[in-house]
């Protein structure tokens, strides 16, 4: 079975996503920061990483300092785990999969940065990890690799749990925005074009019945590339 890195701050929090992937055949390692010993321990035997929601990445990841109005919440051994396994996963180009605070921490790792606070796209007893979510559309670009995955590009339905994010003037000049919220520019999903296993979304997927059923195969996007890069056919 092939075994695929999942990050989360404890592993109650990982438990949807593991669960989302165990469904479709996939197998889970869950690494947190407090049980983190190194890169090439937490990599070892993994063919696929999936990147969760959560914390906020901490501005300082991004050149900023933190807006005292913006109620950012922040676990910085988190980023730095993470960031140290997504950097590994491109070297090797083991396939990534990023979701919520995952695509935001992707940006940041290619050189962008993040709105501290979009006040309009959480439900006011939400948080990132839990709580009520707002719904609105999405746009995902035809020609993009979303859209080929999920089935088409079109207008699509999804949760927002996301009180961060970016828009144009945020995205990493390395990556390439597939989906955007029409009404307000927020950019809901990141490719890139020199690493094609690399996807991220900003909805949460593993709220299964919050998002379209197309959404949902990119989990077993993620679990067949990883298998072909387990099997060395993956680039």
């Amino acid at each position: 079975m092939t075994l695929i890195a999942v990050t989360a701050s404890g592993v109650s929090e990982a438990e949807p996503y593991v669960r989302s992937l165990s469904i479709r055949g996939g197998e889970a390692r869950v690494v947190t920061p407090k049980h983190f010993v190194g890169v090439e321990e937490a990599m070892e035997g993994v063919s696929g990483l999936l990147l969760c929601g959560g914390y906020d990445v901490h501005p300082r990841f991004y050149g900023q300092e933190v807006d005292p109005h913006a109620n950012v919440q922040t676990y910085e051994e988190r980023d730095e785990v993470e960031l140290a396994m997504l950097r590994d996963a491109l070297d090797r180009s083991v396939p990534v999969l990023a979701i919520c605070r995952g695509m935001q921490l992707v940006n940041v790792a290619f050189g962008g940065s993040l709105i501290q606070d979009i006040p309009a796209h959480v439900h006011p007893t939400g948080e990132d990890s839990g709580g009520a979510p707002l719904m609105h559309q999405v746009y995902v670009s035809p020609g993009s690799k979303l859209g080929a995955i999920i089935g088409a590009g079109a207008i699509y339905r999804t949760n927002s749990l996301h009180h961060q994010g970016l828009k144009e003037p945020q995205r990493a000049p390395g990556l390439m925005a597939s989906a955007y919220r029409p009404d307000d520019g927020i950019i809901e999903a990141l490719e890139s074009p020199n690493h094609p296993r690399l996807i991220g979304v900003q909805c949460h997927l593993e709220r299964e019945s919050e998002v379209p059923k197309g959404y949902l195969k990119l989990f077993d996007w993620l679990i067949s590339w990883s298998e072909q890069w387990e099997e060395g056919a993956a680039p």
